[in-house]
């Protein structure tokens, strides 16, 4: 099977071939300190060696798990936040039919998502369905208090409490969590629900590959063992002993550092594809809360194209000039449908008779491509075989690596969050929480 590819070439002339290639010292320094595991974060490096350290049995359990609650509900809600849902999330949208929700004949349950904000109307709407279905709860959370998640559980569990007796509202529930401390796993032990483990050395953004998102993604009805296989490759692809320039997440982090020191502010990555959405949500998080730190950081944003060349395709284009991209491109579609002749031929579209829809989202590809270079936009392009379990780990993989030795490349730490603790002391305070009463009175005097 194919590997995924990067293509370069038209980063320049912000950034040329031999600047990347002089890069090759400080970053195969940077891999080596991140595959050691002797730089910042190394007790959160833990993702680094999943593809080989996961076992066929662990693969086994979370299938039999999965097949479980497949035969026994018809919805699955997966109440995480952050990396604990967006990762799963990526991979489900990425490979499941547009319109599975809608059939009548699905083979695997609807994937629902609740925990991943404090929309009270998302809330009761989500309740309001699920009042006379049959669902089940995968809960994710280290700490089991993590707020957005701990609330939406709360009302998921009360709901399933007043539809089933005990015994069957643990075989209802899954919890993902620590291994051995937290309110997820006291209450998980209390009520007996069966459990996969957060493993301590990997943070949440990094959680892919872990139970965290194997098990929703195999309750879906993908291939878990083929998206581990599709990382273990990239691990082998991106190792200390490949070459410079055959090694793509060097490449990439190299490319993006230097066109950040020559002012590119904001990474935006591309899509061509509506399935690949929330893989683009995922990397914002990934990258986003890896560099963004000591005021420093590529800001990450995403666009989904062709759609948003409707909007946001004239900032692109002719906007500040502080911007690269990074293009997904999807080598083969998986379906085929042709443009029929029209005999009045009204939209003028006749000259597409004939072709397939996929030549011409290629073409507008490749058009945006070559405008948007030629507008002052470095382009780098990283192309997958296609859109299947295998290249998905490949890509999922690839950016982890990448992240590490660009975050390295920064002097950040990649791997811990510390600003994420700022808004939350600010809710508590705001909420009245135990133990925040000094943080209230002082927040009150600013109000």
């Amino acid at each position: 099977m194919k590997n995924l590819t990067i293509d370069v070439s038209n980063v320049a002339p912000e950034v040329t071939i031999d600047q990347i290639n002089a890069e090759k010292e400080k970053v195969q320094k940077q891999l080596e300190t991140l595959t050691a595991k002797t730089g910042k974060g190394n007790d959160f490096l833990g993702w680094l060696d999943l593809p080989v350290e996961i076992t066929p049995d662990q693969l086994n359990s979370i299938e039999a798990t999965a097949n479980r609650l497949r035969e026994k509900v018809d919805y699955v809600v997966v109440t995480g936040i952050g990396g604990s849902y967006l990762g799963a999330r990526a991979v489900i949208d990425a490979l499941n039919d547009s319109f599975d929700h809608l059939k009548s004949d699905r083979k695997n349950p609807v994937i629902l998502y609740a925990g991943h904000n404090i929309g009270e109307d998302y809330t009761y709407e989500l309740l309001d369905l699920l009042k006379d279905k049959s669902f089940g709860i995968i809960v994710i959370s280290k700490s089991g208090t993590t707020t957005e998640p701990a609330i939406a559980f709360r009302v998921l569990k009360e709901l399933l409490e007043t539809k089933y007796d005990k015994s069957e509202v643990k075989e209802r529930i899954v919890a993902i969590t620590d291994a051995s401390k937290g309110a997820l796993r006291t209450l998980a032990t209390q009520e007996g629900y069966e459990t996969f483990v957060i493993p301590d050395d990997v943070g949440g953004r990094y959680s892919v590959l872990t139970p965290v998102g194997l098990l929703p993604i195999a309750v879906a009805g993908f291939s878990i063992s083929e998206l581990v296989r599709g990382a273990k490759t990239m691990r082998e692809l991106t190792g200390t002993d490949v070459p410079f320039d055959k090694n793509p997440a060097s490449i990439y982090a190299a490319t993006r550092n230097l066109l950040y020191q020559n002012g590119k502010k904001t990474e935006i990555l591309v899509n061509y594809h509506p399935k690949l959405h929330f893989f683009a949500e995922w990397w914002k998080q990934l990258y986003g809360e890896s560099e963004g730190k000591e005021n420093k950081g590529i800001f990450p944003a995403a666009v989904d194209f062709t759609t948003d060349l409707h909007s946001m395709g004239q900032w692109i284009q002719e906007g500040e000039r502080t911007i690269f991209e990074t293009v997904l491109s999807i080598g083969a579609a998986r379906h085929r449908v042709l443009i029929p002749r029209d005999e009045e031929n009204l939209d003028n579209l006749n000259y597409l008779a004939g072709k397939r829809i996929d030549e011409v989202n290629k073409m507008a590809e490749l058009g945006t491509r070559i405008a948007h270079t030629d507008g002052g936009v470095p382009n780098i392009r990283i192309e997958l075989p296609e859109l299947n379990e295998f290249c998905l780990g490949q890509l999922i993989y690839f950016f982890e690596k990448a992240c590490g030795i660009s975050g390295y490349i920064l002097g950040v730490n990649p791997f811990d969050q510390p600003g994420v603790e700022a808004y939350k002391k600010n809710m508590f305070a705001l909420l009245g929480k135990p133990g925040f009463e000094k943080e209230t009175e002082a927040i009150k005097k600013r109000l």
